[in-house]
Parts: C-alpha cells; sequence; structure tokens
C-alpha cells in the first residue's frame, strides 16, 4: 500500500478526485431524491406491486411505461 501513497503522493493535482467524486455523488443522489419525490402516488404504488406480479397481468393503462 506504500507504493500506492507514494505514486499519489507525486502526481500534481490528485488532491481534487475526491472532491469531484464527492461533488459528482451529492449531485446525483439530490437528483435522486427530487425524481422520487416527484413520483406520483398511482406510479408507487404500481412500482409496489411489480415484484407480485405473475407478468401476465397488463396495466389498465395502455400508455403506462411499465409495459415492456
Amino acid at each position: 500500500m506504500k507504493i500506492v501513497t507514494n505514486t499519489l503522493e507525486n502526481i500534481a493535482g490528485v488532491g481534487i478526485y475526491p472532491v469531484i467524486g464527492l461533488l459528482l455523488f451529492f449531485t446525483l443522489f439530490v437528483v435522486l431524491i427530487i425524481f422520487v419525490m416527484k413520483l406520483s402516488k398511482r406510479d408507487v404504488e404500481e412500482y409496489g406491486r411489480l415484484p407480485l406480479s405473475d407478468g401476465d397481468e397488463m396495466s389498465e393503462n395502455k400508455d403506462d411505461s411499465l409495459n415492456l
């Protein structure tokens, strides 16, 4: 592990990568939270029923994006 530490210490500007990674993670997390908060109750209920369905039933709404 010492060789990795020594190599990383010699790279100029390597300290910015953890900051970029944290900002990227935080941004994606916030976007995901906003997406989940904007879901309609009907969609959430349908997503909740998906694991229980056997795949033979079709959704009532033909335009629904869950029909694959």
